[in-house]
């Protein structure tokens, strides 16, 4: 198996972890702050960064980066409208409704910085 690593750009390390670990069961393996923490689920491994926070949080020359945006990572769960329906008590912000498609289902949700999670649930064929 191969470890896959996403970086995201968050405002705060530390909420941002708490956030992940707290609600889509990562494990926080190393946190230095507010700038930067470690996270991994499975074969995913989340690199949290805040803006100007070591080399990654310094951006490509042309503009610093920022949180937020269209990426995201996509997260399979069993049962999508359960998974929905946990993360809107506890809370969480929601950016759609569960949307279905040919593959599955899926629903949008935000971390603390604006950065989406897609959480999809394949189609039983």
């Amino acid at each position: 198996m191969m470890t896959v690593s996403v970086r995201y750009i968050v405002d705060d390390a530390r909420v941002a972890a708490a956030f992940y670990r707290d609600h889509l069961g990562f494990r926080v393996r190393m946190e230095a702050g507010a700038g930067f923490a470690m996270l991994d689920r499975d074969d995913l491994r989340l690199l949290l960064n805040a803006p100007g926070a070591g080399g990654a949080g310094q951006g490509d020359g042309r503009r610093p980066p920022e949180p937020g945006g269209w990426n995201r990572i996509q997260l399979e769960v069993d049962d999508v409208a359960a998974a929905r329906a946990r993360l809107a008590e506890a809370g969480v912000e929601l950016r759609s409704p569960v949307l279905h498609g040919n593959a599955g289902s899926q629903v949008l949700v935000a971390d603390p910085s604006g950065n989406l999670v897609e959480l999809f649930e394949r189609a039983t064929t």
